[in-house]
């Protein structure tokens, strides 16, 4: 897959959607504990004694071809990653995409960035979607919302589960290539 940069109006910035090599697992591996830092408000996650999270699948994105990394970034500076893989973590259909991660750091936020490459993931890979939210992240939440909001319309569905002693919100939806 090529690189896709798009310069959106209301931000003029350039805006890429990169998929990640190999060489671009210590960029991905930093920006996973900017990551881990935003989401530990939200749930606890583990550290190593060197105060570095560890995201076990990492390696798998160069060696399943079910996974897929990517790089963003905005006016060639990284501003985040993204991950999808084939099967639900959920409901268990192998069939589904699932947005394993999402991650756009906090300078880039609120600028209509993570809404379109969004929009680039779900178009690169039409079909059928899942994307899980913990509750208790109320920004993810409303993030996610008008994201498929604005892709769809309200043709989506939103199902409760718990996970761990945790609340989550799965958005399950349809999309397609244009």
């Amino acid at each position: 897959m090529s690189a896709h940069s798009a310069t959106t109006e209301e931000n003029a910035q350039k805006v890429e959607v990169i998929p990640a090599a190999k060489e671009h697992e210590p960029a991905l591996d930093d920006l996973l504990q900017l990551y881990a830092q935003d989401f530990r408000e939200f749930h606890e996650i583990p550290l190593d004694e060197n105060g570095r999270f560890h995201y076990n699948p990492l390696p798998l994105y160069w060696s399943d071809p079910a996974r897929h990394a990517f790089l963003v970034k905005v006016d060639d500076s990284v501003a985040g990653f993204i991950f999808v893989k084939r099967g639900s973590e959920v409901s268990g259909n192998q069939d589904v995409w699932d947005m394993a991660e999402f991650f756009v750091m906090r300078e880039f936020r609120r600028q209509g960035i993570g809404t379109q490459i969004a929009h680039e993931i779900w178009r690169r890979f039409p079909g059928s979607w899942e994307v899980r939210v913990m509750e208790a992240n109320t920004f993810a939440m409303e993030f996610w919302v008008n994201a498929i909001t604005r892709l769809i319309g309200e043709g989506y569905l939103l199902t409760p589960f718990s996970k761990d002693s945790e609340s989550w919100k799965l958005f399950s939806f349809e999309s397609q290539k244009n």
